[in-house]
């Protein structure tokens, strides 16, 4: 044997006896989100290079470092390292401000970013997300709040924190940028590189620092201040007080958090994450919020907008494991003919099967069945010439035999 090309770094398969959870992830999404009236959106894996520069902004880390970007006939291109602006370049290219508001679109699928793999982070992996646009009152900011709390809910994930802040509108936010610039100019040269890049550029981004002594900075008491006032203006503290009292009335527990800013350059006023306790490890399952400017960046008109995305791979491994690979039911024969039509009589019924293709000696068969399914349905001489079969339990070891028309209802 050559040498075996191996998985990439950063990317994994997925197996057969992973895909039940899978499924469950894909399958409560589609059901909770089309309750809601979300329709789902495919975009392209890749897209215009500049639609990541210019939607996900080219201060951030994804754009600058993170970026799968390929030249092809002279154009440059980008594996999709999240689906918003894909999301936000179609809402634009297909009318659909045309449709009366709210456009309520959902999606799942692989995203790519070039970062350094660790535990539920990976160079490919796969977002399941939500987007409104139209709406600009916070009832919309609420709805997609409790959309996110109900599907994680589904999966089983209870213990969860929902932190909020509002990063006001881009006038007060300019006067907050000015004023923290001021207070940690003082600091400047204890900041971490990345930081000091930040400081011109995005100042907001500084707050997501998570290098420890960047932290330090942020907790001294003048520094602090800042921070925790409030910078924004009337109309934007009136949104979030109003954002507040219908999460209240839904009943989502909520913390407010004014380190909160995420990592996209596109946010404005709500910002949220949801954190979860699943299995005694905290970790942040979701993040999202409002983007009002992003459509008219991109080219269309002034359109509010909001959302979420959640990693599945880390909701993947948060959530309990379950065996999906047993099959329902495995037919025990030495005559392949009859064996193949009793296969096609339980696969037409919906039942999982599956047979011996070599038709091996019954004892060899009956080892076989006990290690991939649930039941053994056994076809030998006696039951072929009877018209029967026997149906047996590889759990009790209980047996019966039926007539072929009463299998299906004896195996469910």
């Amino acid at each position: 044997m050559g040498n075996i090309i191996k998985v990439q770094k950063g990317t994994k398969d997925i197996l057969p006896q992973e895909m039940g959870l899978w499924y469950k992830m894909e399958d409560n999404a589609r059901r909770i989100f089309t309750n809601a009236g979300y329709g789902e959106i495919r975009t392209p894996i890749f897209e215009a290079t500049e639609l990541f520069a210019r939607g996900v902004g080219d201060t951030t880390d994804i754009v600058n470092k993170e970026m799968y970007t390929f030249e092809k006939s002279e154009r440059s291109l980008t594996l999709r390292p999240e689906n918003t602006a894909g999301v936000v370049r179609s809402y634009i290219e297909n009318g659909m401000h045309r449709i009366s508001a709210p456009v309520k679109l959902w999606y799942k699928g692989p995203m790519f970013r070039y970062e350094r793999p660790q535990a539920g982070r990976q160079r490919q992996f796969h977002q399941v997300g939500v987007e409104m646009f139209g709406i600009k009152d916070s009832t919309a900011d609420a709805e997609i709040i409790e959309l996110a709390v109900s599907y994680l809910n589904s999966l089983g994930l209870n213990d969860l924190e929902v932190e909020i802040n509002s990063l006001g509108c881009p006038e007060c936010r300019e006067n907050f940028k000015k004023t923290l610039k001021e207070v940690l100019k003082p600091y400047y040269n204890d900041l971490c590189d990345d930081c000091k890049t930040r400081y011109e550029k995005n100042p907001l981004r500084l707050l997501d620092c998570k290098v420890e002594s960047c932290k330090n900075i942020f907790e001294k008491p003048e520094v602090k201040s800042v921070i925790q006032g409030d910078f924004i203006c009337d109309e934007c503290a009136e949104h979030f007080n109003e954002l507040k009292s219908y999460l209240d009335v839904l009943g989502i527990k909520y913390t407010v958090n004014k380190l909160l800013v995420r990592g996209l350059d596109y946010y404005n006023r709500t910002v949220f994450e949801i954190k979860s306790n699943n299995l005694g490890s905290q970790n942040a399952v979701c993040g999202g919020g409002r983007y009002d400017t992003l459509v008219s960046n991109l080219g269309g008109q002034e359109t509010p907008a909001i959302g979420f995305a959640m990693g599945m791979e880390r909701l993947y491994s948060l959530l309990e494991k379950e065996d999906e690979s047993k099959l329902d039911a495995f037919v025990v024969s030495t005559d392949k003919k009859e064996a193949l039509k009793l296969v096609k009589y339980l696969r037409d019924n919906n039942i999982k099967t599956d047979f011996d293709f070599n038709a091996k000696k019954f004892t060899k068969q009956m080892e076989k069945a006990s290690k991939v399914s649930k039941y053994a349905v056994i076809l030998g001489e006696d039951e072929i010439s009877s018209g029967k079969v026997s149906v047996k339990n590889l759990e009790t070891s209980e047996q019966i035999t039926v007539d072929k028309t009463e299998v299906i209802s004896s195996l469910k």
